[in-house]
């Protein structure tokens, strides 16, 4: 386990992830996170309730720029993104036999992604627009509380699917792991496309999501996205964390 700007990162390769993951699968219930800069950022000013994340049973880095800077303070901080995991998950022969269940793609999107792990039991909950506190979200989460499944990957939007995943223990929930891992399921099924391979290697993922979807994520990246590197100073430089 890795700490660094103040939360509790897994640490270990891939495959050892991977294998925690399926690990949970099979035992008590437990979520598991994949922090990004927006999310630390979100976190450190408030807009997220802290307690939400720090009951993650996992926090698994999906930022190459967190890496970096970690890199800055001498740790090392193993990065897995939740579209990499997903798509580990799904082609791995230890999770044959696992009831996969998917909530937020339509079903379109999730037929699409069965026709592609034809050896994956994968089951599909609907997940309409939901506004956390609204009778609506919480009959999805009764639904998917009682629902058979040993993974549930949550593909809704920050924070919501981490507000579903620690609403799911407080309805019940005993059993399986979920897994919030936002648009992987869109990026399985080409529904949107990840940055190329010489943009990941480069750290420059968000530079080509900018690019592509300059209107949605100008703000995200340009106007919020530098209140890390004050983060991190305020946290790791004058106050490093415990």
């Amino acid at each position: 386990m890795t700490r660094f700007m103040t939360l509790d990162f897994a640490g270990g390769d891939r495959p050892a992830m991977l294998n925690r993951v399926i690990g949970m699968a099979r035992g008590a219930y437990g979520y598991v996170v994949t922090p990004n800069v927006d999310h630390v950022i979100k976190l450190m000013d408030g807009r997220v309730p802290r307690d939400v994340y720090e009951a993650a049973d996992l926090k698994i880095c999906d930022s190459r720029i967190l890496s970096h800077l970690a890199r800055l303070r001498g740790v090392a901080l193993p990065v897995y993104p939740g579209s990499d995991m997903t798509a580990d998950l799904l082609a791995s022969p230890a999770a044959e036999g696992l009831v996969i269940t998917v909530f937020g793609p339509d079903r379109a999107a999730f037929n699409d992604l069965a026709a592609r792990y034809p050896r994956q039991t994968l089951r599909w909950i609907e997940a309409p627009m939901l506004t956390p506190g609204t009778p609506g979200w919480n009959a999805a989460v009764q639904a998917a509380a009682h629902a058979e499944w040993d993974v549930l990957l949550a593909c809704v939007s920050f924070p919501k699917q981490e507000l579903f995943a620690h609403a799911l223990r407080a309805a019940g929930r005993k059993t399986g792991v979920t897994l919030c891992v936002g648009a992987s399921v869109d990026f399985l099924t080409g529904r949107q496309q990840r940055a190329p391979r010489i943009f990941q290697q480069l750290s420059l993922e968000w530079l080509h999501r900018l690019v592509s979807q300059p209107r949605r994520m100008f703000r995200r990246y340009v106007i919020e996205g530098s209140a890390i590197f004050g983060w991190f100073v305020r946290t790791e430089v004058l106050g490093p964390s415990k």
